[in-house]
Formats: C-alpha cells, structure tokens, sequence
C-alpha cells in the first residue's frame, strides 16, 4: 500500500508541476477554447490538460519501475495500456486544435480499442447465470463496448471547471480500494496493473484539479477526458482477467460481479448524463452528438448553485454510489448501507434547494 501511495504522490506533484508548462505550449499553438453559447467559461481558456496527464503518468511510470512491488505491476498489460493511452493522447490534442468530428474520434476510440485487445486485455468472462466463458469475438465486442462508453461518458461530463477530474479522482479511489482488498480477501497478486493504473489515474487527477478548479486556467479537454475514460476502462477490464471466477464462492458473488459492474457504478453520473443526452437529443430529431447546455451540470447551476456548489454535489452523487458499491464486496450488507445512507444525507443536505428536472 505504501508504494502504491508514493506512486499517487508523484504522480499528483508531477502533474501540479507540469501543468503550467503545457498550458503555456497550448496557448503557443492557439489549443484554447474559445466562448460558445453552450459554454460555461467567459474567457478563451487553454486546454491540452492531457497532455500534462499523459506527460506525468510517463515520468511517474520511469520512477516507480524500479519500486521492490510497484515495479511488478509493469508486463505486457501495463505496456499495451501505456502505449493505447499514448495514442488516444494524441486524437485528444488534434481534437483539441482542431475539432475533429464526432465520427473521426470514434473510430480513434474503437482503434485505441483494438490496441488494448493486442495485447490481450479484454472481457473473458461475464457472471450471468453462474459464469460464462465468453468465445473471443463477443469478448472482444464487448471490451470495444466498454472502452467506447467510458471514454465518452468521462467525456460528457467534462463540462465544467474541476467537474470530470474531481468524479473520476474519487471514482479511481474506490476502484484502487476494490483492486486493492480483493488482493488482499483472496490472495491474489497486489501488484497488479489495476492498482498501478488507478493510483497514477488518482494521482493526476489530483495534482490537475488546483489548475482546473473554478476558475479554471487550464482546461482538460478531449486528451484529457478520453485519456481519463480509457485508463478506468483498462484498469476494469484488466482486473477482471485477474479474477478467477470459479476461486470466489458463490456465497462471495460480490467480488465476482464488481470488477465489470463498478466502473459503470462509479460512473453512474456521467453515465446517467451520457444517456439523458442521447436520449434528448433523438428524440428532438437531432444527432446523439450534437452538443446542447441540458447536461446535469446546466441543470443544477440553472437551479441557482454556484460552479463550486454545482461540482461539490455531483462529487458527493458519485460518492454515494461509488463507494458503498465497494463496501458491499467485502462487508456485511448493513455497513454497506450505513455508509450509502451516511453520504445520502450530506448529498441531501448540500443538494436539498436543487431541483432539477432530468
């Protein structure tokens, strides 16, 4: 645990320090943001954050290498995530510059896919009536599937100053704490790339918010949000090739359903937001792309709460979901729900004069 946290640590520091460097790299080569009716910003505001992410996730990666448990968790999984986050980096920051249309990222998306399924990472297994043994092509469907929408529900909530970076900062932490304890509950190997991956993920996210917090200097963008999405996917669809299904008692059913159900249940906002959109938009005979301001985040600021208000609840929303969720894996039912009803009470507390019509 004391690695994984010097790797969260440096990580977080790295990005805090890189960030005002690549801000200023994004404003040379005119990567800004410019004032769109939908927007929230009032100024051009820098984005590539990203790159920043990308840039101290690689350096964090060189130091921690050589870490006596960290440095384990680096094979050939930990090599093809790098190598598909490098790439989906790189369709974020032309994204960024030029805005690409929604058609060209993804297909990027489903390309960043087929580089996690090179190197094996994909679904193996789904927990439906007992287990079944996925045939490779469904398995491989399904992982472009999951890769795909958590990419872009990230994406979709990346609407507001410190709003995608601080849901997928506490979505990465219980999914570190579940990666992490099912290691310990079960004997399986702590240095794992799901638990690399997510205190890195954690890390920079973390050392990004101070520039990204309202008001906001620097902007994640689409580098940013897809880099975010595909690190959670990877980290999910990894771990689920660690677990040994038939090793985990049917009475103990929890940790064998939560590695593929968590990262929808930690990105349920965005999720929720994700579906809402499409939604919306098909049924007012317009594209499931077109971009519009009626996401979540609108809504509660057009209920009257501050940017700062506005991101505090969909924080506490994630939380309530997201970690009694991990609770419920490795406790008794009851602590689970003390807990979801312990963070129901504040969401209702902050949230109790935000009425929003979804």
């Amino acid at each position: 645990m004391r690695e994984y946290l010097v790797t969260l640590l440096i990580s977080a520091a790295l990005c805090y320090l890189i960030t005002p460097f690549v801000r200023a790299q994004a404003i040379r080569f005119g990567a800004v943001a410019q004032i769109r009716g939908r927007d929230i910003h009032t100024t051009p505001t820098a984005r590539w954050g990203g790159v920043a992410m990308w840039l101290a996730m690689s350096v964090t990666f060189m130091i921690v290498n050589h870490l006596p448990l960290v440095g384990k968790s680096f094979g050939h999984e930990a090599q093809g995530i790098f190598l598909a986050a490098t790439t989906i980096v790189l369709l974020g920051m032309a994204d960024d510059r030029f805005q690409l249309d929604a058609l060209t990222k993804l297909t990027g998306q489903v390309f960043v896919a087929g580089i996690l399924l090179m190197y094996g990472i994909q679904i193996l297994w789904l927990p439906i009536n007992g287990v079944i043994t996925l045939p490779p092509s469904i398995g491989q469907l399904v992982t472009v599937l999951i890769v795909v929408i958590t990419i872009n529900a990230v994406n979709f909530i990346d609407g507001m100053d410190g709003l995608a970076a601080g849901i997928v900062a506490i979505a990465g932490v219980a999914f570190f704490a579940f990666a992490y304890l099912l290691a310990v509950d079960y004997g399986f190997s702590r240095a794992g790339a799901p638990s690399l991956i997510t205190a890195v993920l954690v890390g920079v996210c973390i050392g990004f918010l101070p520039h990204n917090a309202y008001p906001a200097r620097i902007f994640m963008g689409d580098s940013g949000s897809m880099l975010l999405g595909l690190l959670l996917a990877s980290a999910a669809i990894t771990l689920t090739g660690q677990v040994d299904p038939n090793a985990i008692s049917a009475e103990s059913s929890g940790p064998t359903l939560l590695p593929l159900l968590l990262p929808f249940a930690v990105l349920a906002v965005p999720l929720a937001d994700l579906v809402l959109a499409v939604l919306r938009r098909v049924k007012a005979g317009r594209s499931p792309f077109a971009p519009d301001n009626e996401h979540l985040h609108h809504r509660l600021m057009s209920a009257g709460n501050s940017q700062l208000k506005t991101s505090f609840i969909l924080y506490m929303w994630t939380a309530t979901i997201a970690f009694p969720v991990t609770v419920l894996a490795f406790a008794k039912w009851w602590v689970a729900l003390l807990s979801a009803l312990f963070l129901i009470s504040i969401t209702l507390l902050m949230s109790h004069k935000s009425k929003v019509d979804v």
